[in-house]
């Protein structure tokens, strides 16, 4: 059933802690060592990525992401141990919810859905 797509987000309070966005960052991360590279594999700008990784190391008990600033070769970004457990429990929870695609409460959702919105009220 393709009309049902679920997504996890964890809250910290009232901020997304984690979700498919910031777990996408942190793969770009991981991926290309910088956080201005991250942020132009993903077609954001530099600054929403900041905020982003921001909000994520001040919402786990363990920075996510360390940062060496400068311009020599050890500047950049990288995930900590914290931030790979975290991407990759998050990843595994992920594939858990998608891959479950029975059970009552699933069919009683994909059969209470439209197959496209009704025009919005004038």
């Amino acid at each position: 059933m393709d009309r049902l797509k679920l997504k996890i987000q964890l809250l910290c309070a009232d901020q997304i802690a984690i979700g498919p966005g910031k777990a996408d960052l942190l793969d770009a991360i991981r991926d290309t060592g910088s956080i201005s590279a991250a942020a132009r594999a993903l077609g954001m700008s530099y600054r929403r990525a900041w905020q982003l990784v921001d909000v994520m190391n001040r919402c786990f008990a363990e920075k996510l992401v360390e940062t060496q600033p400068g311009g020599g070769g050890s500047a950049g970004a990288r995930l900590t141990d914290a931030g790979t457990q975290m991407l990759a429990a998050y990843r595994a929870l992920s594939a858990q919810v998608e891959g479950h695609t029975g059970g009552e409460d699933f069919d009683t959702l994909a059969q209470g859905l439209r197959k496209v919105p009704l025009p919005p009220a004038d």
